[in-house]
């Protein structure tokens, strides 16, 4: 489907549960070098999101991020995070006009886009009623610095050990990954100057998983007890550690474990509510 985003077209997967008006929506955003794909089970049908918020009740819409999917033709070199937020806001508000959402919205994240999550939260603008954030692969603290160009080579720190993924994984992701643009990749670097201003914004329920094999993110007890401290106005911060997954937890074995765990939380902020 397409979305409308102030004059831009985002494209983007969407699933609603059969015979009944969906409790709630479940917004996907992908991270960098990825697309909207990545949350739907490339190499096994286990792995995907959709099928499975859709059989819970919820509808599950994962967006194309700016500069991905249909809008690359139209953005070229992307945008940033603050351009990003206010395409992902008009975008949402579109489909609200659009679709039964249920008791609102919650934004899955993975990587890039859960900073983009973050920063959405932080600044909602019109953003139609937010549940919380479920966000995997993401802190605040780098362990190593992604190159601004976007290059991706270091297999090992976006996937560990390859036995945590599904046979043909990597032939199945040609569909799923995409370049990351320059203008995001340019300011890939400036996360833990901008992460301080906007986790004291966020204003709703947060979820952070880190993989076993997370090598992006220093992610030791004293960050993740820093990282909690400056979501100081989330009514609550869970931070949780997926077992016997990379980086791309959606794209391994651990993908149902972690996406069960995310909508467990997704009903603990229906109930809080």
């Amino acid at each position: 489907m397409t979305l409308d985003a102030a004059g831009i077209t985002l494209s983007a997967l969407l699933i609603e549960p059969e015979h009944t008006a969906p409790r709630a929506v479940v917004v996907a955003v992908h991270g960098g070098g990825m697309t909207a794909g990545y949350f739907d089970g490339t190499a096994h049908p286990d792995q995907s999101l959709l099928l499975l918020g859709a059989s819970l009740g919820y509808t599950v819409l994962a967006v194309d991020r700016p500069g991905y999917g249909q809008s690359a033709a139209a953005l070229p070199e992307g945008q940033t995070l603050a351009e990003q937020t206010g395409l992902l806001r008009a975008a949402l508000a579109d489909f609200a006009s659009r679709y039964p959402t249920g008791a609102g919205l919650f934004l899955l994240a993975h990587s890039f886009g859960g900073k983009l999550a973050l920063c959405t939260a932080a600044d909602p603008g019109e953003t139609p009623r937010l549940l919380g954030l479920d966000i995997s692969g993401c802190g605040h603290r780098y362990a190593a610095v992604p190159a601004a160009n976007g290059d991706g080579k270091d297999t090992r720190r976006h996937w560990g050990p390859l036995r945590l993924y599904p046979p043909d994984t990597f032939r199945f992701c040609a569909t799923v990954v995409a370049p990351m643009p320059l203008r995001e990749a340019s300011e890939l670097g400036r996360w833990p100057e901008l992460f301080p201003d906007i986790a004291p914004r966020v204003r709703v329920p947060v979820r952070l998983t880190f993989a076993e094999h997370e090598h992006w993110w220093h992610h030791g007890e004293e960050d993740l007890a820093d990282l909690r401290a400056r979501l100081n106005a989330a009514p609550r911060v869970q931070i949780d550690r997926q077992p016997d997954a990379g980086h791309n937890i959606s794209l391994g074995w651990a993908a149902r474990a972690y996406h069960l765990r995310a909508l467990a939380f997704l009903e603990d902020c229906l109930t809080a509510r």
